[in-house]
């Protein structure tokens, strides 16, 4: 077959309009074992190809993009680096976007081998093209673009091309087209600066982090929501939050949260503001950033009483991020009654709200009721238990309720509730003593859908596993739980049926 397939390329390369040919070889192609070609890679010519792509013929450049997708994956990058150097900078500029795809598909494999990334490096005019493809306006291009920079730059050489030579005036060159393509160069450097602090130190040293962060601080609101985002990114490394802090930035970003009350505009950047010091706060210390920056927490609990969906999402989701871990859970402790009122109004949206706001509200408390074995404290566990009594007059009856709802998505959200507080004593009582509460865990005919067994399954297997279960549940019921478990989700009881002589 392979040999079919070169018979056919040659043949293509003979002729000016070969659209029959260039079909049959597409055709022929998709039943062609990847291994064989390789062994046929040898004889792959594929510069007629590449060259019937300069023609304006879009039918034939498709058949043509198509077969070179295929047959391209048989060469080694390292030989497409040398043989087709010429072809992948005009790829580049091709006015058909597929082909330019095609062209940093290939820049991809080519960066992620040892061998063949010198090749790139030392091309300083397909770099250039790569830059500027940055700037293009459709967006796969662009993004890949970005993924092959942000791979080159993972070498010292590859820092060295980018940042010490004429690269990095192509990308504040770029950078100048527009607001959207500026914030992708942003995007960029950010990729690059989290690898490690010698790469921040590059990004650094061109100004363009320095212009990242004024943009953020600015004046702009809708320029600093977009600018949030890729400092939060920053933030997700210890060397980019070490350089925020050095630099002042986490401080002005407190200022500008204290300030927003003052600022019509500011439901623009607030949430993004306080998302970024959620994170913050989970990756360092929550007890040291709540304290340092109490705006913060002030400002969480401020957007629980908005009127506006999205603020109280934010809060919302904030207040899950904080109450994932046990510093998190005792910092909100600390607020006292203040934080029992907020948990009645969550407790208020997740029976109330739209459905997105609902599953947020339930992601929420999953993560704030989760407590591993090994840190049920007592304290821990009183503290859970008056948690999740705060929600409504009937916390459990209020998930039950929510999980009756034809929504998979909100049964999931509400099982997940109930598999976080699983394996804690107070709450296996509280199920125990619900009427059917047991009868329902074991139901397998209430999830229709996979997302559904599998959540209903987690369920199972938290309350099997706990310590407490047999003791609480009683031995038949724990039983029964095993069972269910060494069953797996998807288990359908068979139905048995009697053969009645005569029957049609």
């Amino acid at each position: 077959m392979a040999a079919q397939a070169l018979a056919l390329l040659r043949e293509v390369s003979r002729l000016e309009a070969p659209l029959e040919e260039l079909r049959a070889l597409q055709s022929l192609l998709q039943s062609v074992p990847l291994s064989e070609l390789r062994e046929q890679a040898a004889e792959l010519r594929l510069g007629p190809l590449f060259s019937l792509l300069n023609e304006n013929h879009r039918e034939q450049t498709t058949l043509c993009v198509s077969i070179l997708e295929r047959l391209l994956q048989a060469l080694e990058p390292v030989d497409v680096a040398r043989n087709l150097r010429v072809d992948l900078q005009r790829g580049l500029t091709h006015p058909n976007d597929s082909v330019k795809i095609l062209t940093l598909s290939q820049v991809g494999r080519i960066v992620e081998n040892s061998d063949a990334v010198t090749e790139i490096l030392n091309n300083a005019e397909l770099l250039k093209q790569i830059v500027y493809c940055i700037g293009g306006e459709n967006l796969s291009v662009a993004k890949t673009a970005i993924k092959s920079l942000s791979k080159i730059s993972l070498t010292q050489a590859g820092l060295e091309a980018l940042f010490e030579s004429n690269l990095l005036d192509d990308l504040k060159s770029v950078m100048k087209t527009n607001d959207i393509v500026r914030y992708r160069v942003y995007e960029l450097i950010v990729e690059i600066s989290s690898v490690s602090p010698e790469s921040l130190n590059y990004c650094t040293t061109s100004g363009l982090v320095t212009q990242l962060l004024r943009e953020l601080t600015g004046e702009d609101v809708l320029v600093r929501a977009t600018c949030i985002e890729m400092v939060t990114s920053l933030a997700c490394t210890h060397h980019g939050r070490l350089y925020l802090a050095q630099e002042g930035v986490i401080d002005q970003i407190s200022n500008i949260i204290v300030g927003a009350d003052a600022d019509p505009f500011s439901s623009f950047y607030l949430p993004g503001f306080v998302k970024f010091f959620g994170n913050l706060a989970i990756m360092d210390s929550p007890q040291q950033i709540c304290e340092r920056y109490p705006i913060f927490v002030e400002k969480v609990f401020e957007m629980t009483e908005s009127q506006d969906p999205t603020m109280i999402g934010v809060a919302v989701d904030t207040i899950g991020i904080l109450g994932s871990n046990v510093e998190g859970k005792q910092v909100l402790q600390k607020t006292g009654t203040r934080f029992e009122r907020l948990l009645v109004k969550i407790g208020y949206q997740a029976k109330n709200a739209a459905t997105e706001l609902k599953i947020r509200c339930l992601d929420a408390l999953s993560s704030l009721f989760y407590l591993p074995p090994e840190q049920q404290t007592d304290d821990l566990l009183r503290m859970a238990e008056s948690w999740f009594s705060s929600l409504s007059r009937d916390p459990l009856e209020l998930f039950r309720g929510i999980s009756n709802q034809p929504f998979p998505e909100l049964h999931c959200a509400a099982l997940k509730v109930f598999t976080a507080i699983a394996n804690q004593p107070w709450a296996q009582k509280l199920m125990f003593n619900s009427p059917g509460f047991v009868e329902y865990v074991m139901d397998r005919s209430v999830e229709r859908d996979k997302a559904s067994k599998d959540a209903k399954y987690e369920l199972v297997k938290a309350l099997a596993n706990s310590k407490t279960i047999a003791e609480i549940f009683g031995n038949p019921n724990y039983l029964r739980l095993r069972t269910y478990l060494s069953e797996g989700p998807y288990y359908v009881k068979p139905i048995s049926t009697t053969a009645v002589e005569g029957a049609e």
